[in-house]
């Protein structure tokens, strides 16, 4: 079993940047593929950037203004957000898979708000 906890969703203005974060627990952090989603109402929920040994991935929408990174001696994976726009607003979900394209274990979210 693995528990995922996010931290670092707030109320930004357009143009600004945050940093999300998400700590894992469990021993084999290093070896799953980890993953940010984000979902608003109404919606399915979004993969944004998922990162797995020796690839990552972006959604096009967030390309060029999101970096995801992760420090495997402190289970915890990043996901950098700049150049914020009012669509990126959403509730961001953190999930963790033994297997990439495989997502099994979900943070309970972080609310990212972004104002025009």
């Amino acid at each position: 079993q693995v528990q995922l906890v996010e931290s670092g969703g707030e109320l930004v203005q357009a143009g600004g940047s945050l940093r999300l974060s998400c700590v894992a627990s469990g021993r084999m952090f290093s070896s799953y593929a980890m993953g940010w989603f984000r979902q608003v109402p109404g919606k399915e929920r979004e993969l944004v950037s998922a990162s797995w040994p020796g690839s990552t991935y972006y959604a096009d929408s967030v390309k060029g203004r999101f970096t995801i990174s992760r420090d495997n001696a402190k289970n915890t994976v990043y996901l950098q957000m700049n150049s914020l726009k009012p669509e990126d607003t959403a509730v961001y979900y953190c999930s963790a898979g033994s297997k990439w394209p495989q997502f099994d274990y979900w943070g309970r979210g972080t609310r990212v708000t972004v104002s025009e």
